[in-house]
């Protein structure tokens, strides 16, 4: 479980994100929505420990994120709004192989992960190619491979169809709904619930860095209009 108390992080004198309070157990598909500046990105970066609160603190199955970073992010998989933030290696195996290699697993282990991330993602059989040769679309599904690898209990997508054509954002959905199918948790920020909507076993919106609506999604939909968020 993911939780949040209390949690307020300030850029200057502005709270991007003020005093929210949430839990996300294990298994739960979230929208996190809201427009630009609303401050999803900032709040889901708590999450794994890649921005510290100002006040308030993020938990991780009960341990406090600070207290053991390695176990959040191990727990906590994130995938970036551009895919190229994240990579580490030319090779889309390397790349995947990255964080397991750095959990100090045995070859076959990574090997094993590596496989089973990318048959997940639909790329198996191109651990060899070159991530700079992919589609959008590809890199995206690399991404979250490499996240899959560390084997997390939830998966969180920064604005994963940014800049996607529909039939990139078509494979990364489905990819999405197997993840949903098979357990593992997601928390999907986004601002355009098109295409995951139907996924959704929860929306929650922030507006200007609080939490506006927590509901499951057939409730939350007359609300998130007027919070800037577009419906499909």
């Amino acid at each position: 479980m993911i939780a949040t108390r209390n949690l307020v992080h300030r850029y200057g004198d502005a709270a991007a994100v003020d005093g929210v309070s949430l839990s996300i157990p294990d298994g739960e598909f979230v929208l996190l929505a809201g427009p630009n500046g609303s401050g999803k990105s900032t709040l889901v970066r708590h999450f794994n420990g890649l921005l510290d609160p100002d006040r308030g603190e993020v938990l991780v199955d009960g341990t406090p994120v600070g207290d053991d970073l390695v176990a959040a992010r191990t727990r906590v998989g994130m995938v970036f709004q551009n895919p190229r933030d994240g990579f580490v290696a030319p090779l889309v195996g390397a790349d995947v192989a990255f964080g397991p290699e750095n959990l100090g697993l045995s070859r076959e282990e990574i090997e094993r992960r590596v496989d089973a991330a990318l048959a997940a993602v639909n790329m198996a059989g191109r651990r060899d190619e070159r991530v700079d040769d992919l589609s959008g679309g590809e890199r995206e599904r690399v991404a979250i491979a490499g996240a899959l690898a560390m084997e997390p209990d939830h998966l969180v997508l920064d604005e994963p169809f940014t800049g996607l054509d529909a039939p990139a954002r078509e494979s990364v959905v489905e990819q999405l709904r197997g993840l949903r199918d098979s357990g593992t948790g997601v928390v999907l920020v986004t601002h355009d619930l098109r295409d995951a909507l139907a996924l959704a076993d929860r929306v929650v919106a922030l507006a200007d860095g609080q939490v506006a609506v927590d509901a499951p999604p057939a409730e939350a939909r007359d609300e998130l209009p007027e919070l800037g968020v577009r419906l499909p």
